[in-house]
């Protein structure tokens, strides 16, 4: 049989034509079905590796060491009492709380990752004032919105003015401030919620709050028993030191607030200079005070601060230098860090407001420091300790 040879035999244009056709389709079938050549390895980006993170295959180091920045803040005695010179003043102004806090400082309240305040009243109609108490001090229930304009979160109700008006009193601003929504520790239906600490989850880390009271020379406002309301007193340290070791064992920081103290005094008891570092050994990362009405100083020990009254926020007509407490807690899983800010502050005829001018910034910080133990504030309120 002969063999044919197509070695130069010619194609028509119309087969030629058909035949171009045909490939194409051919090759567009192929793409679609995802046959397609692979890229080398060389041009696509390095493979992630455990430690990068999903952008683009760029390792973020910073969130490998899981860094955190937050800040907790703090104001001293506030008082809503209806019949006292605050709230008669709040019911005359034009623009509420605007007319009784600058606007700035209300701004950086709202800006913390936690806002407390004490709260030195009650929340109730109910009840009559506690026989032979001088100063009894109850605000409507309805008061406690203020509080939210503020953006207060939580507040120490381990204070001598919580039960002015009795047991009923004190039942009902523990539910004014839960129907709320801000939380309140030192005080509590039984001592069991007295004691507990409260605890707040911020980037990672858990902070514990933590309160008690012995500002009484006459204990007029009891502590709570195992069926019966009331306060977390620390006259007898040793309830409050379990309760800071309770809170260390379950949290990262431990805030102890304290009322304590001599009235309108800047002058440390004993008391306070002696529990003050128990509490701190005892588990605390920070000690807060209340009570005196004024600001006292600032001690370091063992590296951890004691601030000892944070004075008066707002609560009467007298011109008193008072702050705002700033501390943030920042670092990583190397390294931790707590930074105290002094804001400044004012309070002047029924107005707290942020010191601005340098000069008197300035002369609170000195002031401030001749009375602290061992440390100083440079310009801007940051707080260090010295050697003494």
């Amino acid at each position: 049989m002969e063999k044919k040879n197509y070695k130069n035999k010619k194609i028509s244009p119309a087969l030629k034509y058909i035949c171009l056709i045909l490939s194409t389709l051919i090759v567009l079938i192929l793409w679609g079905c995802g046959y397609r050549k692979e890229p080398e390895t060389s041009d696509i980006l390095p493979p992630v590796t455990s430690n990068d993170t999903n952008n683009g295959g760029v390792a973020d180091i910073e969130e490998d060491l899981n860094p955190y920045s937050f800040i907790l803040s703090f104001a001293g005695d506030v008082n809503f009492d209806e019949s006292w010179s605050t709230m008669e003043y709040y019911n005359t102004v034009e623009n509420g709380i605007y007319d009784c806090f600058s606007p700035d400082l209300i701004q950086m309240m709202r800006d913390a990752d936690i806002m407390c305040i004490n709260n030195e009243f009650t929340y109730s109609t109910n009840g009559a004032p506690l026989d032979g108490k001088y100063y009894t001090f109850r605000a409507h229930p309805s008061r406690v919105d203020i509080l939210k304009e503020l953006g207060v979160d939580i507040v120490s109700l381990a204070n001598n003015h919580v039960y002015d008006y009795g047991e009923q009193s004190l039942i009902d601003t523990m539910t004014t401030l839960k129907q709320a929504d801000i939380l309140y520790y030192g005080a509590g239906h039984n001592l069991d919620e007295a004691k507990s600490p409260v605890y707040f989850e911020i980037q990672g880390k858990t902070i514990a709050y933590v309160a008690a009271s012995r500002a009484e020379k006459y204990k007029m406002t009891p502590q709570a028993t195992e069926d019966a309301p009331g306060i977390l007193r620390c006259y007898d340290t040793e309830l409050f030191i379990q309760t800071i070791k309770e809170a260390k064992e379950n949290a990262d920081y431990v805030i102890a607030y304290v009322h304590w103290g001599t009235e309108n005094s800047y002058e440390l008891e004993e008391v306070q200079l002696a529990t003050g570092k128990e509490y701190l050994d005892a588990g605390a990362d920070i000690v807060i005070g209340a009570h005196p009405h004024c600001l006292q100083g600032i001690e370091y020990y063992d590296g951890k601060p004691i601030v000892y009254s944070l004075g008066n926020f707002w609560f009467n007509d007298k011109t008193i230098d008072t702050m705002l407490l700033n501390i943030h807690f920042y670092g990583d899983d190397t390294e931790e860090f707590i930074e105290l800010e002094i804001v400044p502050a004012i309070q002047s005829n029924h107005m707290t407001a942020i010191v601005t001018e340098q000069s008197e910034k300035e002369r609170i910080f000195s002031f401030l420091e001749d009375i602290s133990v061992n440390v100083e504030i440079n310009g801007e309120g940051i707080v260090s300790e010295v050697s003494n």
